[in-house]
């Protein structure tokens, strides 16, 4: 599973005009999914001349992603690749707060030849022109993440203490795993065992890396003060820290033997976990802007608000309480006003909020989804954001619009894309409902198509104005594309989002069944073609529909679960049910009411593809196994695929390839028949 970001009468939607195709456009197709560009982390010089940025591309001779280091300049000229490691990847550059260097993260093989299987990702620096880069940290078990001081001659590093002591050799094999652990495993970090992940302070002349929080809990999210005397950060502590999500900001002097100071009191969790939003200093040191989620038992189904707290009286504040996500939140160079992300239904955008009087602006408008931002010292703004048609990009905010920086997918102009719309309608008990529709390339009015209704993770997460590779694939092959936010959704408020809670399968299932009969009366939707499918919490939903309705002809489980039985302990989440579920053993109704496709797998008559990556710790294979076996038992037509040595997210690109080509190959197979029309 994964996370957060009207009118009551059905509404008719007038079709769009007919797509016009230029005569040398090609149609998208799953192998072009290798050749999309992922842009991240932008960051500005603290002059606003400069922007360093990550791009994602596809290294075919490895079958793997690589990262490397681009810089443009804010006028949008000299765009450069600033680093060219093929067996290696580069990431989360910063900048020093004189300009004349770097700093970010790599698994670069030492310039020594050394090939320490245990260094992992370091922090190295080079000159922000480019040029040769030196290894800065070499902490055993590698580096987490880092903050670089503004006065450039320290880093605040999260890393996972030492596996064995300094000079101890390797052992030919991996030890046991011992744990006492309440959380014992990760997806992203594996077997957790006894080790934790503390607050370093590196001096970056010599290398010398100093622990500053040692013990029995995990920190992460460093920020220095803009004196680069103090680093603050995430972390949870009490008894038993794995079973809360109580996290709060603490405050530390950046030298050895200093003690910390809890800063945040507030019961519920002081961080947004799934964009790893840091805490924001403001520019004179005295205030600290982070966002707040809601009190321990409301997970993730509370929006994260904006928060601003004294650094030295503890008072916090909440200037724009709207009932929507807050993300990245940015002060201005006067420190009068914060920048953030703000969601809203299907987009997200940016804003800038007034911290006195608690006025929200938004800055930038339509449909798009805006994902992270930079501001300079003074107060050049860059934004990384996409739409519908173009993945993410760079672009300046010049007064009321975005200027283009950098476009790493200029190819796409010669691919014929699909459009998306926004439909509205209402549920079935009168619900104001929200869905988003791409017809297929070609669409012809008053012709009925075969139709694949996506369902998104979370639960709490909703389908926005962005890039849909799949659904590109799917429009260029013939089929519409619906996609319904449910309640559950994220981008409607807290009420929205909290209607499923502990009660999966229901009112969702229920709202994304009103799409489809919304679908099916425009007369776009053909009643006897439809498939569906998701991924992760997608997948768990996908599994509850299909046990309790059997109008689809085709659905694919990625990563999902019919059986909450057999996922409490295998899957990384024990915390989270427990406290919107109960423990199994107490509460039987609840489990039985979230394990109901497996339970009454007898129900089930769609055939249905199962999915799941080898690895994954976040929703593990025996939740595909179970219902696949399930199915086949029961003779149901159904397939099971295992991607080796993957997480919950695929990352090699093959299969990548592999999964869309399965995915469109099932609904093939069974909506469309030989024969059939469109």
């Amino acid at each position: 599973m994964t996370r957060c970001l009207p009118r009551l009468a059905l509404l008719a939607l007038a079709a769009l005009p007919l797509i016009t195709l230029a005569a040398d456009q090609t149609p998208f197709t799953p192998a072009d999914i290798s050749r999309l560009a992922v842009l991240a982390d932008p960051a500005l010089s603290p002059d606003g001349r400069w922007l360093v940025y990550t791009v994602t591309t596809t290294n075919a001779e490895r079958d793997q992603p690589q990262s490397d280091l681009w810089r443009v300049g804010f006028d949008g000229r000299a765009r450069t690749q600033l680093t060219h490691t093929p067996d290696a990847d580069e990431s989360q550059a910063q900048w020093s707060g004189d300009g004349r260097f770097i700093a970010f993260l790599s698994d670069r093989k030492p310039a020594d030849g050394k090939d320490d299987e245990d260094a992992g990702t370091q922090v190295w620096t080079m000159p922000a022109d480019g040029g040769e880069a030196r290894q800065v940290t070499h902490l055993p078990a590698g580096v987490e993440e880092f903050a670089l001081s503004p006065d450039g001659r320290q880093l605040a590093v999260i890393a996972f203490a030492p596996e064995r002591p300094a000079g101890a050799p390797k052992p030919k094999n991996q030890p046991p795993i011992v744990t006492d652990r309440f959380q014992f495993k990760d997806d992203d970090s594996g077997w957790l065992g006894a080790r934790h992940k503390h607050l370093y302070v590196v001096d970056l002349a010599s290398g010398a890396a100093t622990e500053l929080t040692p013990g029995t809990h995990d920190e992460q999210l460093p920020a220095w003060s803009p004196d680069s005397r103090q680093i603050a950060y995430v972390t949870r502590r009490g008894a038993d820290p794995d079973r809360t999500l109580n996290f709060d900001i603490y405050v530390i002097d950046a030298r050895a033997g200093a003690t910390e100071r809890q800063l945040t009191t507030f019961p519920g969790s002081d961080l947004d976990p799934y964009w790893a939003t840091r805490p924001a200093w403001s520019p004179d040191g005295k205030r600290i802007a982070y966002l707040q989620s809601g009190e321990d038992h409301w997970i993730y189904y509370a929006p994260w608000q904006l928060a601003v707290i004294d650094v030295a009286s503890g008072k916090a504040s909440v200037p724009a309480p709207i009932d929507r996500c807050f993300t990245h939140p940015h002060w201005s160079p006067d420190g009068r006003s914060i920048y953030a992300l703000v969601e809203q239904a299907e987009v997200t955008h940016l804003a800038r909020i007034d911290v006195a009087s608690g006025k929200l602006t938004e800055l930038t408008h339509g449909d798009r989804f805006d994902v992270d931002i930079s501001v300079s010292r003074n107060g050049r703004i860059a934004v990384l954001g996409g739409d519908d048609l173009h993945p993410y990009n760079l672009a300046a905010l010049d007064g009321g619009h975005l200027r283009p920086l950098a476009d790493h997918n200029e190819w796409l102009a010669g691919k014929q894309l699909a459009t998306t719309e926004t439909l509205h309608f209402t549920g079935a008990d009168g619900t104001a409902l929200d869905a988003l529709l791409v017809k297929p390339v070609g669409y012809m009015k008053g012709q009925r198509y075969p139709t694949i209704v996506r369902v998104h993770g979370g639960p709490v997460y909703q389908f926005s104005h962005e890039f849909m590779e799949d659904w590109q694939v799917y429009a260029a092959n013939g089929y519409a594309v619906l996609a319904v936010n449910p309640r559950g959704s994220s981008g409607r408020g807290f009420d929205f989002a909290r209607a499923i809670y502990a009660n999966w399968g229901h009112k969702d299932m229920q709202d994304v069944l009103a799409g489809v009969e919304h679908a099916v009366e425009l007369g776009i939707a053909d009643p006897d073609r439809m498939g569906i499918g998701g991924w992760s919490y997608g997948a768990i939903l996908t599994d509850q529909i299909i046990a309790r309705d059997r109008r689809f002809k085709a659905a694919i489980s990625g990563a999902g679960s019919g059986n909450m039985y057999g996922m409490y302990g295998d899957d990384e989440y024990a915390r989270e049910y427990e406290l919107e579920l109960g423990t199994p053993w107490a509460n039987r109704e609840a489990y039985d009411r979230a394990s109901y496709p497996f339970l009454h797998a007898d129900r089930i008559a769609t055939p249905t593809l199962f999915q799941c990556g080898e690895r994954d710790f976040n929703v593990p294979c025996i939740g595909a196994e179970q219902m696949y076996q399930a199915l086949r038992s029961l003779g149901i037509p159904t397939q099971l695929v295992v991607y080796p040595g993957q997480h919950h997210g695929l990352t090699v690109p093959s299969y990548l390839h592999d999964r869309m080509q399965r995915n469109l190959a099932w609904y093939d197979r069974f909506l469309k028949p030989a024969g059939a029309g469109p």
